[in-house]
């Protein structure tokens, strides 16, 4: 699939199939999450693979009942480390791990996309408990939770904004 195609045919798929995802291509999404940009090339962000169906269960009740985080075969959580970063870039290195968690969540979204995969963003959850659940460290923090399956579904594209509506020239 060309780059283009890909970023203009993804969209966020909440049904998927029950079929389960061999490791070797979640290996391969989170090696194109990694090859995101990253602010000094520190790849401040970590990835948490669960197929686990409790934890899944968990994640998606966490995730303010999100059913669809639950069924779906493999959830990625991405996590921001600040730790990573912030030795270069002291207190500005929060934003920069965040900004490499994100693109590598972009990444990912787009992975699975041209991998035949479905998979949605998910960021409404409860960053306490998901941190509880996967026992992530205190100076981490989860960005984004992303269940991955072959989709069950085929939605149309989402209506965007006319590039005029949101674009300013030289200033705002």
């Amino acid at each position: 699939m060309e780059c283009l195609e890909a970023i203009f045919t993804r969209v966020s798929i909440r049904r998927f199939k029950k079929d389960p995802i061999d490791d070797e291509i979640i290996i391969r999404l989170l090696e194109a999450g990694n090859a995101a940009p990253s602010a000094g090339n520190l790849q401040a962000r970590d990835f948490i693979v669960v197929k686990d169906e409790e934890t899944k269960l968990k994640l998606a009740v966490a995730s303010l009942r999100q059913s669809f985080v639950a069924e779906a075969p493999v959830v990625i959580v991405v996590c921001a480390n600040y730790p990573r970063s912030m030795q270069v870039y002291g207190e500005r290195g929060k934003l920069y791990a965040e900004q490499d968690a994100t693109a590598a969540v972009e990444n990912i979204l787009l992975a699975a996309h041209c991998m035949g995969l479905g998979a949605v963003w998910v960021g409404a959850f409860n960053e306490e408990r998901v941190a509880e659940i996967l026992n992530i460290p205190s100076y981490a923090r989860p960005m984004a939770i992303i269940p991955v399956g072959y989709p069950a579904e085929r939605p149309s594209p989402r209506r965007r904004m006319k590039i005029e509506e949101i674009t300013h020239w030289e200033r705002w």
